[in-house]
């Protein structure tokens, strides 16, 4: 279903559920890599998500159309992530820094990680990162995406992204060199 014609029946009461079922379908899998790339933990990222598509349900009216749907989207599921990991830092009264070193450390034991060592020493190495190249970075890298289409999505240029993302991979190098 095209964008433009998936916005007008999500608007649209007779259709809203019909519409949200193809929303779900289309957009579900990329979001949830987004956020599970920020968060790290399946359960998290699946607490997350739900979340995330509770809010486009209810605020689809407000979706002017001014960007993509996904761009919509995948700001309000960082938005969601962010505000995630700030509570929980909260809550454990420990640092930004230290939550991303505990989550990180917590993926040893997730059933749902299949990585090996290297893909722990390179999350490490991701976040280490400041938030901007991390975000280019895993965008980039993990969701395999065009500089044009991070560019649109950031609302950056892609000069700004190439920079970004060539920063990060040396940054990366360092670390896995170094560790």
């Amino acid at each position: 279903m095209e964008e433009l014609e998936l916005v007008k029946k999500l608007k649209d009461k007779d259709f809203k559920n019909e519409a949200f079922e193809e929303l779900l379908n289309q957009y579900k899998e990329r979001l949830y890599w987004h956020i599970r790339h920020m968060l790290k933990s399946h359960e998290d990222t699946d607490d997350v998500l739900q979340n995330v598509f509770i809010k486009v349900y209810k605020n689809i009216d407000k979706f002017q159309g001014n960007s993509k749907l996904y761009s919509w989207m995948y700001r309000i599921a960082t938005n969601e992530s962010i505000t995630f990991l700030n509570k929980r830092a909260k809550r454990l009264q420990i640092s930004d820094q230290d939550l991303q070193q505990k989550m990180i450390d917590d993926l040893k034991s997730d059933v749902y990680f299949e990585g090996e060592e290297i893909q722990i020493k390179l999350q490490q190495a991701i976040a280490q990162l400041p938030e901007k190249q991390k975000e280019v970075f895993n965008l980039k890298y993990f969701q395999e995406m065009k500089y044009k289409d991070i560019a649109d999505l950031l609302d950056t240029s892609v000069g700004a992204l190439k920079a970004s993302y060539h920063h990060a991979t040396k940054k990366i190098e360092d670390f896995l060199k170094s560790n």
